[in-house]
Formats: structure tokens, sequence, C-alpha cells
């Protein structure tokens, strides 16, 4: 199905009409169940929005969402956003008058105050189909979008609208790119609409005017899931979380452009945080220097919220300089409840009102930026309101007085930027360094080019560049917006990439992009990372249109491999620099990014055992077990980025093979058809355990006839087994 954006159009009113417009589905409002969710998986930053308007992170094990780099494992640095909206002198459809009446965006409150609609994601084409080895990895992804409309701009916009019992219908669309310099930000819109709709129904229950209408959020940031591990658990809900704010000076520079020439200015309205000190530790944890591993820094997150618009009126759309009325930060989890959506609950919404006015509950709360303020004093950013939870950004937005039928809407970036991977490792080996040895004082060099002698200095100081990246994130957003959206594209992916593991090469093949008749279009490239995903994929292939297939012969036996391909152009259509840097742009990676290994497949196995000539020489080799003794201290050195693999190689095409304790017991089976020579195992039981030193017996049994290719001659008969001892020391 296509639609039809809305032509751009001169004032700001336009487009926050046009934004709005491309994603709202004009049709019959039906109930959505309250745990539904929509997944964005496009870009470097991933996140899911679930369908009562706000997010809260826990999935009953984690804390799950915005993952920033999302190339990474456990990079999650969501907690929560606490969400409410209120007005005064409000009479209910029940006729029931409030001096003031305010709902809590929660999940236990829908059906009760709150009453999803609509949750909906569109894509602006189809995912390309991933093939290894004939498995389709893209397959868990292909449901993430309900439908594709090419004439969007965005890579993604999710529509989520929720009726309300006060009669304000919230719709939250989030806008999600690709495109490199775009793709660690989302940017949301919320328009509050009064429709007097407050069900599900779409019968109109009232027709009053909504006076001092406001909304308001708080939300916290772990900073991260990974680095949680580093500095300590408590940091998986953002407990040592700082707070800062930008932004003081936004009436001065509100009708400014950001430029290419000054990516970076504070003057955005914005918060946002980043990890602090568990006074626990002995070390400086800035940054999450995972001390019992390599050092390398696990928390560089800087994470937060900008406010790129917000309507002066109902009647005026013009950006308003002086909203957010409150822009600062609150204790994570000391709020106000509302006790009853009855009149028995006046009172509570009474104080809930307060709060979203910009009146900190119990006083824990300020417009300061609280990291300037305390942390000199109170290392530990808990003590400073004595809050376990943590610390939120607090934006209060508001009042306006909407009569039926008006509406305003307020436009919004949430990013997460800081230093990437490879720096984490060189800060962090360099820090671990010095940190083991007292007598080390560098030099270290700093992110201005001087040198310190203090370890944690040069740290810090790199770790605390990410304020200004995440600045430069939120400036690349507002100029995105005053683009309305129109930022130059990159080519379409592949529709079809197919990796297959060979036995002297891993060959990489696809489809064309459907942009390969643009005339900017350059050609492609493929990256490969080397033992597992999560680490940095590097660029083995440049090409043009042809011949769209690359012969990896550079893999190594007994090695994994993943794979990505992008399409890319010469940058002739990206050369103004008015919404990012100009030059080439490349396909989004996680389009095509493998998650299963790819590697070079050994022929079947010939002869169980060895076969010797006369003198004694193998002229067949038996199934070897590599390594073997399986040494954990050695593990560095065995399998790149595998630490506990261990290869059974020369084997049977089609075999089983069973692995037991000394004494008997069977601890995992594996069952080997592919026809190759290879299988892996990972040290792990059937029973998800790790196994312990010992000795192993590994019993092969061949599972089919099987001949030899050419000839025809039987080189395995059904039945026929082997047996190998494995010795492991850990």
């Amino acid at each position: 199905m296509r639609r039809t954006l809305l032509p751009p159009m001169p004032a700001l009113q336009g487009i926050v009409l046009a934004l709005m417009l491309s994603g709202i589905w004009f049709g019959v409002l039906a109930q959505v169940v309250s745990t539904d969710r929509r997944y964005i998986r496009i870009g470097e930053l991933q996140n899911h929005y679930t369908a009562y308007g706000s997010d809260r992170a826990w999935n009953n094990t984690w804390y799950e969402g915005l993952q920033w780099p999302a190339g990474y494992f456990y990079q999650d640095n969501s907690v929560i956003r606490r969400q409410w909206i209120g007005c005064e002198d409000f009479t209910s459809a029940r006729d029931e008058h409030y001096n003031h009446f305010a709902i809590t965006f929660s999940e236990g409150n829908v059906s009760t105050a709150l009453f999803p609609v609509e949750l909906k994601q569109t894509a602006r084409f189809a995912i390309p189909t991933v093939y290894v080895d004939g498995v389709d990895v893209s397959a868990p992804y292909a449901a993430d979008a309900d439908e594709i409309d090419e004439s969007i701009i965005p890579d993604r916009i999710v529509v989520n609208k929720v009726n309300s019992l006060m009669g304000l219908t919230i719709t939250r669309t989030i806008y999600a790119f690709s495109q490199q310099y775009h793709n660690n930000y989302f940017i949301q819109t919320w328009k509050l609409e009064n429709t007097g709709n407050v069900d599900y129904d779409d019968e109109i229950e009232l027709n009053r005017t909504l006076k001092g209408v406001r909304f308001s959020f708080s939300v916290r940031y772990a900073v991260s899931r990974e680095g949680a591990n580093a500095i300590g658990g408590s940091q998986t809900w953002g407990k040592w979380s700082w707070v800062t704010k930008r932004g003081e000076t936004y009436a001065d520079h509100y009708g400014e452009k950001i430029t290419e020439a000054d990516p970076i200015v504070d003057w955005i309205r914005c918060g946002f945080s980043f990890a602090g000190q568990n006074p626990v530790n002995t070390f400086d944890n800035i940054g999450g220097p995972y001390v019992t591993r390599d050092g390398r820094l696990t928390a560089p997150q800087h994470a937060g919220i900008a406010v790129l618009h917000v309507d002066k009126s109902p009647s005026d759309h013009a950006d308003d300089p002086a909203q957010p009325n409150t822009l600062g930060w609150h204790a994570g989890d000391t709020y106000p409840g509302v006790s009853s959506y009855t009149p028995d609950g006046a009172a509570s919404m009474d104080i809930l009102y307060s709060v979203i006015s910009g009146n900190a509950y119990m006083g824990l709360g300020g417009t300061n930026r609280f990291d300037e303020t305390y942390m000199a004093t109170n290392p530990d950013p808990s003590t400073v309101h004595n809050d376990g939870g943590g610390t939120n950004v607090w934006v209060c937005y508001g009042p306006w007085d909407l009569q039926p039928g008006e509406s305003v809407t307020i436009v919004e970036a949430e990013g997460i930027s800081g230093l990437n991977r490879k720096q984490c490792e060189t800060i962090g080996a360099r820090w671990k360094k010095a940190y083991l040895d007292p007598g080390d004082k560098g030099p270290f060099t700093l992110p201005n080019g001087t040198t310190t002698d203090n370890k944690d200095t040069y740290k810090n100081q790199w770790v605390f560049t990410g304020k200004d990246s995440i600045l430069m994130t939120f400036g690349r957003a507002k100029r995105a917006l005053d683009a309305n959206l129109q930022i130059p594209q990159p080519p379409l992916p592949p529709t079809v990439v197919d990796v297959k593991s060979g036995g002297d090469r891993i060959t990489v093949s696809w489809t064309a992009s459907p942009s390969e008749n643009d005339p900017d279009f350059a050609g492609y490239k493929v990256f490969r990372a080397v033992g597992r995903t999560d680490t940095v994929f590097q660029e083995i292939y440049n090409g043009g249109r042809e011949p769209r297939v690359f012969d990896d012969v550079t893999a190594t036996r007994g090695i994994s491999y993943y794979y990505y391909v992008v399409a890319y152009n010469d940058g002739s259509r990206n050369n103004t620099g008015e919404c990012n840097p100009t030059g080439p742009l490349m396909s989004g990676r996680y389009y095509t990014q493998t998650s299963e290994p790819a590697y070079l497949r050994r022929q079947a196995g010939e002869t169980l055992a060895d076969q010797l000539d006369a003198n004694g020489n193998i002229v067949k080799p038996g199934i070897r077990i590599v390594p073997n003794p399986y040494d954990i201290k050695s593990r560095k050195l065995q399998y790149i980025g595998e630490d506990d693999k261990i290869m059974f190689l020369n084997i049977p095409g089609h075999c089983t093979i069973r692995i037991y304790t000394e004494r008997g017991d069977l601890i995992n089976q594996i069952e080997h058809e592919d026809g190759s020579g290879d299988e892996s195992w990972n040290s792990i039981t059937s029973a998800r355990q790790v196994v312990v030193s010992g000795i192993y017996i590994v019993h092969f049994e061949v599972t089919q006839d099987q001949y030899e290719s050419g000839t025809n001659k039987q080189i395995h008969k059904k039945g026929d087994t082997a047996v190998r001892k494995l010795v492991i020391i850990r």
C-alpha cells in the first residue's frame, strides 16, 4: 500500500503537520493489547515501544531497550519513562468535578485511565533476506513492520495512539533512520488532542475545553547493562547515573540553524545521563573499566532526550522558547501516585498535578546541572537525594487550554552516543596497565592533545567527550527536523544476501540493490567479523555493480566468520552539509548482517582412524579433536573470539557425536548432518552447564552409508564407530 506525504511547507507548522500525517492511520479505532510492542532494529540505536504510550524496560529478567551500540551484546541503556498528563477544573464523563485530574502512564492503568487504540510500524522498504548456509537468518525480523509504504521519508515510522479518561488523546510517532549520521537517535512527536474520547470506541463522550493541560515525564537510563557488571549490579537500574542538562540560553539562539562548521552547540534544550561512581569500588569506575578483565570501558554511553520543538498554543505552531517549563533532574523512584481515578483519588491527583507543573516531589528535584552542582562533594549521585532508584531526567510541558478538536505538538529526540568500541578497548587497556603498575605515570595523551601523568584523568576526559558526542547527535536531529526530515539518503541495501561455507573459501553473494540505477550509485562493500558478531567488522571488499559476489579466500579453517554487505553512493547528492557531513553514504549494516557463523568446511573424513603407508606415514588422517588437551589458560590462542570452542575434524559427513564423562555419563549429543568433515562444540552440556576439568570420552557413530565422490566407493558404513579421548583443563 502506498500513501503520499503532504508536500513540504515553509512554516514549522506545516512541517509538524506533515510529520504527524505521514504516520497516522485513519481508520476505525480498536483496542490494542497493553503489552503489544514494536521493535525498531535498523540502526546503531535500537529499541521497542509499548502500546500504552510509555515504556518500562523491565522484561522480568533484565532492563531491555535503547541498545547502543547495537552491534555488541548487553548494551541496553533503558530503565523507565514515567509519564503523566493532567489538567485543571475538570468535569469527567460521569459528571464528577475535580480541581485537578492527572493520569499516570503505566500498564496497570490500561482499560481504567488509558485506552491504547493503535500501535503500528511502517517500513519504507522490505528488509533483505539473508541466508547463511541455507538458513534464513533474517526471518526473526520479518514481522517487525506491519506494512510497507515507499512514500515515507524515514526508514521506519511507529505510530502509537492512546485515548485517556480525561478525553485527551495522545499520539506518539517515532521516526528512525539507518543513515550512518542519523542512526543513533529517534525523533518522536507527541500530539496532545482534545478528542473527548475517554475509552476504546469511536463515540465521543466529552465536549468540553480542557484547561491547564500539562504533559510531563521522568526518564532514567542505566548506562549500561554491560557497564553494571564492571561498576556494580545496582547500575542495572541506574542507581549511580548522573544527570546533566543544557539549553539554558536556548531563547537567545532558537532561531539559529546548526551547521557542519559548528555542529556542537550547548544551547539545545536537553537532559542526559552518564554512569557515575559506585562508592564500594576502590578504583575510579567512570566509564566502567572492566578491572577483572582487559580494562575495556563498558559504560561510555551518554543517553538522553532533546526538546526540538514545542507549540506555543493550539493556534500558534511556532516553537515556544519558554518551553519546557521545567527541565532538570528528579529522584528516580520518589514520585506521587494516583490512588483512584474517582473523587476518592482527588487529593492524590492534586499532588501529581503540582509535580507535573514543575514542583519537585518532596523537594527531591531541580533545574540545575545535577552533575556539576553535586559531583565534587557527592561522588555517589544517589546520596544527593537518598533515593536508591537513581536519578531521572525530568521534563514538564504546558499549560495549554484545548478546546474540543484542538491540539498541540511536542517534538523530541532521544539518542545515545559516546566513545566507539575501538576507543573503549584502547583507552581501557592503557588505563588497566597503569592500574596494575602504580609507578606507571604515562604520559597519557588527552583528547585535546596535551598529556597527563594521571591514569584516571586520562580515562575520564576521554569518557566525557561523550558529552560533545551526544550534543552533536541532538544537533543532527534538529538539523533533520529543520529539513523536514529530508536528509541525504543512502542507497537501499541488496534485496538478498547469501553466505555459503565452502571447502576452500566462504562465498558472499547478493542481488542488486533497488538503487543501482540511481545516478550517484557507486557499488558494494563487504565487511567481516572474526570469531563473534559483537566485535569490530573490517572492510574486506569494495567493488562496483558487478559481479555481486565475493570469495573470501583469506578465512582460516576452524574460525567462525560473520558478514554484512552494504550498497554505497558517491556522495554527489550529499554535498551541502545541511544535515550531516558530506561524502558517500552507505546502506544500513543491520539490514544484511549475519547472526549465524560461516566457516571453511573440510571435506568429510574418509577414514575413522589414520591410514598409514608402508613407512608409517599418514596418508589419510582420521578423526581429530582440536585442541586436545583443551587448557583454559590457552583459550586466547585457540579459536579467536570463541574461548570455549572445541572442534571435531575429519569426521564422517553424517554421524552422531556423543560426549561422555570418564565414568560413562552422557553429557551431550550432537547430530552432525551437513556432509562436511567439521563439527564444533562449545564445552557446554545438554543441561547448559560448562564442563569441568577431566577426561572425556567422545564416541562417533556413522548414521548412514557414505560414498567417495566420483568413484562411488563406499568409505563409511552405517553403524561404524570410533572413540577418542578428550582432556579438559580449567
